[in-house]
């Protein structure tokens, strides 16, 4: 049977999960604009007890890949700090957005600061880079440059996530797109079902319900079926609209429940 569940409020997320019959959640454990320390948890041992899987979503601001060592220092802190704050909760990985290049810099030299980053980074908890659906110098937009970025990283252990709406804003066909992916990176260990809001090659990030937005539901579909990995929707809506969500994925995959 395939995991499948969603990104949810932070707050409960146990209940979270509950009202959504989420196989696993992802969540965050601190403000996703922010790049304060996250708190401890009050409810860590119970989560720590948990059976469910928990992933722990890196806040949106960190860049590695950064020239402003404004950025790139704070980022590498904060990675640090949310996997602290991930294994005291028992999280099975901490995902993190690949990032871009900004100034004057190219995508290259983004490689070298991931790999510098990871040097310097001490977790017991797994780091899995999530692709990413824009900016001209991304390191993980295109799965050329996944490729290349693996090549440079891929001895750290670090595991991959495929968001399908990033995917298709960021101009990846979707046909196709696994295969390509498990050839640049040898993995898939999460995928991020999502619709998206926008045309292919948009250059957004506005993750719409499943089957509802712009992304051919077949081609959809089989990119989730085709993984073959655990399932996070992060869509819109609460409990109940998220619920549709992962029933559809369930649907997908021929693993429907009454």
């Amino acid at each position: 049977m395939t995991l499948v569940g969603a990104h949810v409020p932070n707050r409960h997320p146990l209940l979270e999960a509950a009202a959504r019959d989420a196989d696993l959640v992802q969540m965050f454990l601190s403000n996703p604009q922010g790049w304060k320390k996250p708190d401890p948890r009050d409810d860590a041992d119970e989560l720590k007890a948990s059976l469910l899987p928990i992933y722990v979503h890196a806040p949106y601001l960190v860049n590695v890949c950064a020239d402003n060592n404004r950025v790139r220092i704070p980022s590498r802190r904060i990675l640090q700090e949310t996997c602290d704050a991930a294994a005291e909760i028992g999280a099975e990985a901490v995902i993190v957005h690949g990032g871009h290049v900004t100034g004057e810099g190219n995508t290259a030299e983004g490689i070298v600061r991931w790999r510098k980053a990871l040097d310097e980074l001490e977790s017991d908890v797994p780091v899995w880079i999530e692709n990413t659906a824009g900016g001209e110098f991304a390191v993980a937009r295109r799965v050329e440059w996944i490729a290349r970025l693996w090549e440079a990283i891929g001895d750290h252990g670090v595991g991959f996530v495929l968001d399908t709406c990033h995917a298709w804003a960021g101009g990846e066909a979707l046909d196709g797109l696994v295969e390509r992916v498990v050839e640049a990176t040898g993995r898939i260990d999460l995928v991020q079902a999502n619709d998206s809001k926008d045309p292919f090659d948009s250059r957004r990030d506005r993750h719409q319900n499943l089957g509802f937005g712009e992304i051919p539901k077949e081609e959809l579909a089989a990119v989730i079926a085709r993984a073959g990995a655990p399932v996070a929707v992060e869509t819109p809506g609460g409990a109940e609209e998220q619920a549709a969500d992962i029933r559809w994925v369930r649907d997908v995959l021929g693993e429907g429940r009454e």
